[in-house]
């Protein structure tokens, strides 16, 4: 099969045809977590002409919201066999609970397995590789997490490769995207200019992530990998984008700051942020799947997102 034909092109008139083998290979896609990948995941394949159920922590608005799934394990809230009647395949998007597992499976892996799903999406993080100091990792490289939030996740993973679903584990850097960029924060005024020297940050444009997972959807089985990191091209300071951002919208940017010196004023969240430096590469997406990214630096994916400002 080409890999044209079937690599899809996310945004409004231009995935229709290209995404079009996908709706002949899916069944019904059941997207479980409806935040900022998870809603533009099921955006695409309704498009695509798939049929989508969508989970989300509270009740249909209308009680009748087509695709729309309440799903909060917390409260008990869970689908049920008919609910998920026909799903053929799945994408999690959901992340460890506060105790570190996996929400879905604990509550929902019975359920799973007798749907016998051709394929079980995982999104995760390239942060379960820890600190490379700066270097390349891949899918081969060895998993070394830090950071709590990221050993969570990497016993998420362990946890789905033991369930026996046919599961495949996509790892992300930081997602930028429409509503998610440094142009908003430059915007709201909460944009910070931070050096660290060495320092670099991998990412990924939401809609690369959309086009990657019907590009993997839509293989032959035998020739989807287990794990796969789904990355651009473009590691760089986070300076580099913000310069962009700023270019972009006609505005100075912030002073700059070295992080030796703010980093006793951030937070754990933000500390754990600058605390590892690594490369994710995707070449195995790119070069082995035939994936072309939409946006394979930053260059072209801000630009791609001012439509938000002008």
């Amino acid at each position: 099969m080409s890999t044209d034909s079937v690599n899809p092109v996310p945004g409004p008139g231009r995935i229709e045809h290209l995404a079009l083998p996908a709706a002949a290979a899916i069944g019904r896609m059941l997207v479980l977590g409806g935040g900022y990948t998870g809603r533009r995941v099921a955006q695409a394949l309704e498009t695509a002409g798939v049929p989508v159920l969508l989970t989300h922590r509270q009740p249909s608005p209308s009680g009748r919201e087509p695709g729309w799934l309440h799903f909060d394990p917390d409260q008990g809230a869970l689908p049920t066999q008919a609910d998920l009647a026909g799903v053929s395949h799945v994408l999690v998007t959901i992340p460890p609970n506060a105790g570190g597992r996996d929400p879905v499976l604990e509550s929902l892996e019975a359920q799973l397995r007798r749907l016998e799903p051709a394929w079980v999406g995982y999104l995760s993080t390239t942060g379960v590789y820890g600190d490379s100091g700066g270097a390349w990792v891949d899918e081969t490289s060895p998993t070394r997490p830090l950071l709590e939030r990221s050993r969570a996740r990497l016993a998420c993973e362990q946890a789905w490769r033991r369930s026996g679903l046919p599961v495949q584990l996509l790892r992300l850097p930081a997602i930028y995207g429409p509503g998610r960029n440094p142009m908003v924060n430059l915007r709201n005024g909460t944009a910070r200019l931070i050096h660290k020297p060495g320092q670099v940050f991998s990412r990924v444009h939401v809609d690369d992530i959309v086009g990657a997972v019907l590009h993997t959807i839509v293989l032959p089985s035998q020739a989807r990998p287990d794990t796969l990191i789904l990355a651009d091209t473009c590691p760089c300071p986070s300076s580099e984008i913000m310069g962009l951002a700023a270019h972009l919208l006609g505005c100075q940017l912030p002073e700059v700051q070295r992080y030796a010196d703010v980093a006793p004023t951030m937070g754990p969240m933000a500390r754990s942020f600058w605390s590892e430096n690594r490369r994710a590469s995707s070449r195995r997406l790119r070069d082995d799947l035939g994936y072309r990214l939409l946006y394979p630096t930053y260059r072209e994916g801000l630009p791609s997102c001012s439509g938000d400002f002008f």
